[in-house]
């Protein structure tokens, strides 16, 4: 019997196999060490390939794409339901033959080596951010058990490193002299990665004309422009603007019954860090239209006057998305009389 369907459950080292013909019955049902997994699909016949999508998922993508199959990810939340019972990798692999074969299933686009190598920048620069905010919220505590105040703000905290490095000890026992003196030199080293990881960012955004083209949205700079043009493979995959914005966890969550409905906060779903990095650039406009009110959007004064300043921002950071949507599926720039105005 000719494979029509196979579903790949991934592993690390062990890849289980699960494939069925046209009418659904079983022709193979097997477990494939890594090195066996290529030589298995060059000489299976083209067929459909379904894999949940994960870490090393567009590699392998890709590898069973140039082998002529024809291979579809899916977010593993919509494979979870087919699971019949139990946990275990042949469990797993039958349920993403039959999940791939479902008419209104959602697919994740398989992305280039170019967006993941643009990606492994903001995974690196991210953790580098949260490991910087440790070691100087360190130093502000251990320099404050002995009464010294460190200003507010990471250029002071790293004013204070520079000149604890270069010899000007605080007033501090020898042995926190150390101490200290080897956790500035740490939150240094971080902030000289940061600045060069952000000098690739900006190089990698010049040679996007994606990443170009949403660098002319108010509030998108070259992480966040960067970050969406390297996450989002195909935007056409959404039928709308809005379907964006509730993948990216910004609409409204609903439970609504019995014909009344009911809007909670935010879902936030998907992509907790494309969020946050919205959230963070609609921020910026915000603290921009409390200094210079009159360079602003006179919808976003409006909404200010109107709704709390976080409640905006998170509005702000909704119609921002569908924005993005806009200009990545019509190949256009950002043009300000264009954006559709939303309720709040």
């Amino acid at each position: 019997m000719e494979i029509t369907t196979i579903g790949l459950d991934l592993g690390k080292s062990i890849f289980q196999v699960h494939g069925v013909d046209a009418s659904g019955n079983v022709v193979i049902r097997k477990a494939l060490r890594r090195s066996q997994v290529l030589p298995f699909f060059t000489r299976t016949p083209r067929c459909l390939v379904g894999i949940e999508a994960c870490g090393t998922s567009h590699h392998w993508a890709r590898e069973l794409i140039a082998l002529d199959h024809e291979v579809r990810l899916m977010p593993p939340a919509y494979v979870k339901p087919y699971v019949k019972r139990g946990k275990t990798d042949a469990a797993d692999a039958e349920a993403i033959c039959e999940a791939v074969t479902r008419p209104t299933m959602r697919f994740v686009s398989v992305k280039s080596r170019d967006q993941q190598a643009a990606l492994s920048m903001h995974r690196a620069r991210n953790l580098l951010v949260k490991q910087r905010t440790q070691i100087v919220n360190m130093m502000r505590g251990l320099l404050a058990e002995f009464g010294i105040d460190i200003p507010k703000g990471l250029e002071r905290a790293l004013m204070m490193a520079r000149e604890i490095v270069d010899g000007a000890a605080p007033d501090v026992p020898p042995e926190a002299v150390k101490i200290v003196g080897t956790l500035s030199q740490q939150a240094l080293d971080l902030h000289a990665r940061l600045r060069e990881i952000d000098r690739d960012l900006l190089v990698w955004q010049r040679s996007s004309d994606v990443a170009r083209r949403l660098m002319t949205i108010p509030g998108i700079g070259p992480v966040g422009a960067t970050a969406f043009a390297a996450t989002v493979a195909d935007a056409n995959q959404f039928r709308s603007g809005r379907q964006f914005a509730a993948w990216l966890g910004l609409t409204p969550l609903q439970m609504s019954s019995g014909g009344k409905e009911r809007l909670g906060r935010i879902t936030k779903m998907g992509d907790k860090y494309l969020r946050k990095l919205l959230i963070v650039g609609m921020t910026s406009l915000v603290r921009r239209a409390k200094y210079k009110p009159e360079s602003v959007d006179p919808w976003l004064a409006d909404l200010l006057a109107r709704k709390p300043v976080r409640v905006a921002t998170v509005a702000m950071a909704n119609k921002a998305a569908r924005v993005i949507w806009a200009i990545m599926t019509r190949g256009e720039t950002y043009r300000s009389g264009h954006m559709p105005v939303l309720a709040a």
